[in-house]
């Protein structure tokens, strides 16, 4: 017959045994947990650090009438241009390019009830046959804002240059070039006849 003590030796080696490989894989798995928490915790303190460096960034104009086409730029060129500004913080200066007096005035008061910071009016250097909306860097959206408010076509609003008849434009960012177009046109007399005078 078999010794019992034999037995009794044996489930305790194996149980010891079983001891030794049950902490190890404990250990194993509290490791691998610890690598997940820290890449997961290092994407919430720094999530750009991964893609705005190099990646592209995509931008989405919005527009009022239709949904605009999402365009992919580098992240490098990415501008302000994307995001609206708040009308009261855009500084806008109209100038008087018509014949009508009083027709920057106008304008000045219909964009006031808009909400724009408006800038006193003053006349223009030469006259225009057309109304046009200058902007300076990053206020383009502003200045296609105001060209619809105004009902002018997106062919009139264009990027600020000296060309611009209008001799300074102080601290404005968005210069509205008043032209016939724009005048009053219940002053369509007045417009004639400063016109043979001129």
């Amino acid at each position: 017959m078999d010794d019992p003590s034999e037995f009794d030796e044996q489930p305790s080696a194996h149980s010891g045994g079983k001891g030794g490989v049950f902490p190890m894989g404990r250990a194993l798995i509290v490791l691998v947990m610890f690598v997940l928490a820290t890449v997961l915790l290092l994407r919430v303190v720094h999530p750009s650090t991964t893609t705005s460096a190099t990646g592209p960034a995509s931008t989405t104009p919005t527009t009022s009438g239709s949904a605009a086409p999402t365009t992919t730029t580098p992240a490098s060129h990415v501008t302000t241009t994307t995001g609206a500004h708040p009308p009261s913080t855009v500084p806008v200066l109209v100038a008087n390019a018509s014949a009508v007096t009083g027709a920057a005035a106008t304008v000045t008061n219909q964009l006031q009830v808009g909400g724009w910071a408006m800038q006193p009016p003053v006349n223009a250097s030469a006259r225009v046959p057309a109304s046009h909306v200058y902007y300076v860097a990053g206020q383009e959206q502003a200045a296609s804002q105001i060209a619809q408010a105004l009902h002018l076509p997106a062919s009139a609003v264009a990027p600020y240059t000296t060309a611009a008849p209008i001799s300074s434009i102080g601290t404005a960012e968005v210069v509205v070039v008043v032209g016939p177009d724009l005048a009053s046109p219940s002053s369509a007399t007045t417009t004639t006849a400063a016109a043979t005078h001129t």
